[in-house]
């Protein structure tokens, strides 16, 4: 059983897939600072707020303990307060879509170089054109005086 592990681990497809879930997390770290540093800003301007994660819905009553401002969506959450943050759900899913829409257009210009690659590749290797009717000719002509000279 450890051998039959050892070749699974060793096979090219579960490094690939290592190595695609390590770039995969970096390149999720800079979609996310993309979202939250540049776009969420922009939107929450256009929409009247800076950050839409700071909009929820309170469930629930604030503990006497709570010494923290009432519309402090994570000093709420962190004191156990029963929240409905519609706000970050919107932040996530924004992410979501950049990060799709990202991922699409580097998928699309795989596919579109692999295309030209294949393409380029087809070309090269087709096979050469006949020669035209008068080559032909010249060629037979060429090749009976060679005869005719060799033979006398």
């Amino acid at each position: 059983m450890l051998k039959e592990f050892r070749t699974f681990i060793a096979r090219g497809n579960v490094l690939d897939l290592a190595v695609g879930v390590i770039i995969g997390a970096a390149f999720g770290t800079i979609t996310k600072s993309l979202t939250d540093d540049l776009i969420m800003p922009l939107v929450g301007w256009i929409f009247g707020g800076f950050d839409f994660s700071s909009y929820f819905i309170r469930l629930g009553p604030i503990p006497e303990t709570y010494t923290g401002a009432p519309t402090n969506y994570a000093a709420l959450k962190e004191a156990g307060v029963p929240l409905i943050g519609f706000g970050q759900f919107v932040t996530v899913a924004i992410n979501f879509v950049i990060l799709a829409f990202i991922v699409f257009l580097i998928v699309r210009s795989v596919n579109r170089l692999l295309a030209t690659m294949e393409k380029e590749k087809a070309e090269g290797t087709a096979p050469p054109a006949a020669d035209p009717a008068d080559v032909v000719l010249l060629r037979e002509i060429r090749d009976e005086l060679k005869k005719r000279n060799g033979a006398a």
